[in-house]
């Protein structure tokens, strides 16, 4: 489990101060960024070490109500399922405790080929460790 912070700023609102939804996801994403970097990871970090790369299969969200601008937005993030090939990252998000957004991303494990094509293959033990 991971759990990290944002303060919601003006632009990324709506006229009426209140969170814009796509921002929902590029918080989704900011949050396991910052999960890989909390382990000594990174997109480039993870080209490096494993020739592979997390490319994002699925996405959801339920919106339970508003965040506006100034709101410092509570995020929890856990891996609730590895499959051989992908994981799922499950989100909770909240102001004050009180929360605003459940989401989730379907991530796919892929290895870089010499032709640059993406395939398909297994989550390393290692990084499966890693982010437990």
């Amino acid at each position: 489990m991971f759990e990290t912070a944002f303060t919601i700023e003006w632009g990324d609102c709506d006229e009426a101060g209140i969170v814009f939804y796509p921002n929902y996801f590029y918080w989704f994403d900011c949050t396991y960024q910052r999960w890989l970097r909390k382990h000594g990871l990174s997109q480039r970090e993870l080209r490096r070490r494993f020739n592979s790369v997390t490319p994002l299969v699925d996405v959801g969200a339920q919106f339970a109500g508003p965040a506006r601008y100034d709101d410092e937005l509570q995020i929890r993030a856990e891996v609730s399922e590895w499959q051989e090939r992908r994981f799922r990252i499950d989100y909770k998000l909240s102001v004050g405790g009180v929360p605003v957004v459940t989401g989730f991303e379907q991530r796919a494990w892929a290895t870089l080929m010499e032709t640059g094509e993406l395939r398909g293959a297994s989550v390393p033990v290692e990084f499966k460790e890693l982010m437990r």
